[in-house]
């Protein structure tokens, strides 16, 4: 169930309320079942997936692929894993937990774990959308966003492309206020401090 907070603290969890709070970013947010394979169950239930396995996953959703491919002519699709025994994970979170925007939609479809979207609305407010398993997230092209994981820090998302060309993040200069990305962004920026000293690290474990 989406879980989307406002700048006053102000928090929104039935679909109505949240769609009328995103009406003016035009941002399309549904929920898409699973289904109750339990081979993609179970592959869903681990961290790691290697190929294959995420080609299983894919292909037993491919129905939902087939509508976007004939409605809006999408022609690719991918499943990202992210999990914290990835190496760098850090660093990879960190292109896109800055605000920024894309040439093309950004179209995500959660099946496992859970993430943040951060929206800059046309009034200058800010927002912060949780999404998890089963929704369909679309993002309009130009919308300035940005995104995190929240503190269990795995999710799994099918990423679906009309080109891969329009899917590049451009910085803004917009300042994200929200408290919850601030903490992240100096936790991130400590830890990558840890992994390029080693003296550092040191020291601290013996303070």
């Amino acid at each position: 169930m989406a879980i989307l907070q406002l700048e006053d603290g102000t928090t929104y969890t039935q679909q109505s309320e949240i769609a009328r709070e995103l009406a003016p970013l035009n941002i399309q947010l549904n929920r898409w079942p699973v289904g109750d394979n339990p081979e993609i169950q179970e592959l869903l239930a681990k961290d790691a997936l290697d190929d294959n396995q995420k080609e299983q996953v894919l292909q037993a959703l491919d129905g939902y692929f087939q509508q976007l491919s004939e409605s809006a002519g999408y022609q690719s699709r991918d499943l990202i894993v992210l999990h914290p025994d990835i190496p760098n994970l850090d660093t990879v979170l960190s292109k896109f937990n800055k605000c920024h925007i894309h040439a093309d939609d950004e179209v995500r479809y959660i099946v496992a774990g859970e993430g943040i979207f951060g929206f800059v609305r046309p009034d200058g407010s800010q927002v912060e959308l949780t999404v998890q398993p089963e929704e369909f997230i679309n993002v309009p092209a130009n919308t300035e966003h940005w995104f995190y994981l929240t503190a269990a820090r795995k999710i799994k998302a099918v990423r679906y492309f009309t080109t891969t060309e329009g899917w590049t993040p451009e910085y803004t200069d917009t300042e994200i206020r929200s408290g919850a990305l601030l903490i992240l962004a100096y936790e991130s920026t400590f830890c990558l401090m840890l992994q390029s000293s080693p003296y550092l690290a040191d020291r601290i474990g013996k303070s």
